[in-house]
């Protein structure tokens, strides 16, 4: 699904205006019956609602609802911040409409005493700004926040909280916190940023009824991927195939005390649908991998606790992964070193392997085209530098996969996908009880899986991505986010792909 610009946005409306055709005042109703209908049945029982308008279309929204809880039986007040202008026109209409309901209390706040105090158990309504705003809020707004935000009610933001940015970073900035945000049509950028977590709440796409058209021939280079997304892209097998048909991949992996990373690694990139599989483990973790993950072959490095040397003719295997477990011990860097140089497929490289490109930055420009970095934000930081933001982080990650021809993996709530051609992908699947150790593991093991089949490297990892995630999700389902463990993820592979089939 495409994300769409604060820019495109607007110019999505006048679109839908010139080609339905519709005036701007129905387009305008058509979208506030959409909130008016998710109101009503979210808060069946609730009788008070408390409005706060700026001057806007974001505002004329909020009228229009206003004025359609009113004629539903609803008691509303409509707070509506006076600076000067007259508004919209479409707001001017709007207002003039409120005016015959005598349920509906108007308020015109100029200064931040009138506020006062809000009716006990109201919901409040934001309809300030949406996602149209182009400068950060001070004076009378930034009062009317801090009143919303210090309420203690439920509050529900019209397209976006008032405050946020669309397409820059708001930090530093007063925003409303929101407990709901009823996102217009499609999804906005600054809803991909886990900086802006708290203020969102529970995100809900509503389809306003703009024109399929704009969205078809309009392009972005940000898409957020979901299940319709993902299904077009999970392989065919053909009923004639054999193990030699799906490819053979090699996890470097593994090291004293740490082989738990590498058995993770391995079992992921078996539940992929990979034909062989081959681990290169410490001497001291050959009978640990061997009886815990009996279909991988296993080699033995020299070393009884490190990874020290490539096995050879590394060409024999499609895709190669290197990091879970492994260490930052110099001979492991070597290995590291001679990897990059020797081998001219793709990488999964991740964990300790990032460490080690961190501490030889020389070595980036040797990394195989079309090869994969899963950092997560500190690794991020340590690879690339620190970042102001995270819209400051991702335009990092975009600039950083062109320049080497690389794909960024940058871990998060909606993990971010950094492609070499400029294109970033935001990732529907996961939830918070992945936040743990050893689930960076398994991402590892189903990508390196996946990049090891008969499988375009985008394809593979946008699946790749998402298939961790939905067994998440499926895992979490079934015995809670917070008692989520990397092995069950790996239960429910199967049930993800029998998802998306």
């Amino acid at each position: 699904m495409k994300i769409v610009s604060a820019e495109q946005f607007k110019a999505w409306d006048n679109y839908t205006i010139l080609e339905e055709p519709i005036r701007s005042e129905q387009l305008m109703e058509r979208a506030a019956h959409r909130c008016f209908s998710w109101m009503v049945a979210q808060f069946p029982e609730q009788d008070h609602f408390t409005f706060f308008c700026g001057k806007g279309n974001n505002g004329g929204d909020g009228l229009v609802i206003a004025r359609l809880l009113a004629n539903s039986g609803k008691t509303v007040v409509v707070n509506v911040l006076e600076f000067g202008s007259l508004g919209t026109p479409d707001f001017q209409l709007n207002l003039s409409r409120l005016h015959p309901f005598p349920q509906v209390s108007i308020r015109f706040i100029q200064q931040p005493e009138q506020l006062g105090a809000l009716a006990h158990q109201t919901i409040i309504v934001d309809a300030l700004y949406g996602s149209g705003l182009n400068r950060g809020l001070d004076g009378l707004s930034a009062s009317v926040v801090e009143t919303i935000n210090a309420a203690g009610s439920i509050c529900v933001s019209i397209d976006l909280p008032s405050g946020l940015f669309c397409d820059r970073s708001s930090v530093g900035f007063p925003v409303v916190r929101a407990h709901y945000t009823l996102c217009l049509q499609a999804y906005k950028l600054a809803m991909m940023m886990p900086e802006n977590n708290i203020y969102l709440g529970q995100v809900q796409l509503l389809n306003i009824g703009l024109h399929p058209g704009f969205y078809l021939h309009t392009e972005s280079p940000f898409q957020l991927q979901l299940l319709d997304d993902i299904k077009p892209l999970v392989p065919k097998r053909n009923k004639a195939a054999h193990k030699g048909n799906f490819g053979h991949a090699l996890l470097l992996c593994g090291q004293l005390g740490k082989m738990g990373a590498a058995v993770l690694a391995a079992k992921g990139a078996l539940r992929t649908g990979l034909g062989l599989l081959t681990c290169q483990v410490p001497g001291a973790g050959n009978l640990i991998l061997q009886t815990s993950v009996p279909e991988s072959m296993c080699l033995v490095d020299p070393q009884a606790d490190r990874i020290s040397e490539l096995p050879e003719d590394l060409l024999r295997f499609n895709a190669i992964g290197m990091g879970p477990g492994i260490g930052t011990h110099p001979d492991t860097l070597s290995v590291v070193e001679k990897l990059l140089s020797q081998y001219p497929h793709p990488l999964v490289l991740d964990a300790d392997a990032l460490n080690i490109l961190a501490s030889r930055t020389d070595l980036f420009k040797k990394i195989p085209a079309n090869s994969v970095l899963t950092p997560h934000p500190k690794e991020f930081a340590r690879l690339f530098g620190e970042s102001a933001n995270d819209f400051d982080r991702m335009q990092k990650a975009i600039k950083k996969a062109k320049e080497y021809r690389i794909f960024i993996v940058l871990k998060g709530q909606h993990t971010l996908i950094a492609c070499p051609d400029g294109a970033v992908y935001f990732n529907g699947s996961g939830n918070p009880g992945m936040a743990t150790g050893g689930m960076g593991d398994v991402l590892t093991g189903l990508l390196t899986g996946l990049l090891a089949q008969p499988i375009p490297p985008l394809q593979a990892i946008r699946l790749g991505v998402y298939l961790h995630g939905l067994a998440g999700n499926l895992a979490a389902h079934a015995i809670s986010e917070p008692a989520l463990l990397p092995s069950d993820l790996l239960n429910y592979v199967g049930a993800a792909w029998l998802s998306l089939e």
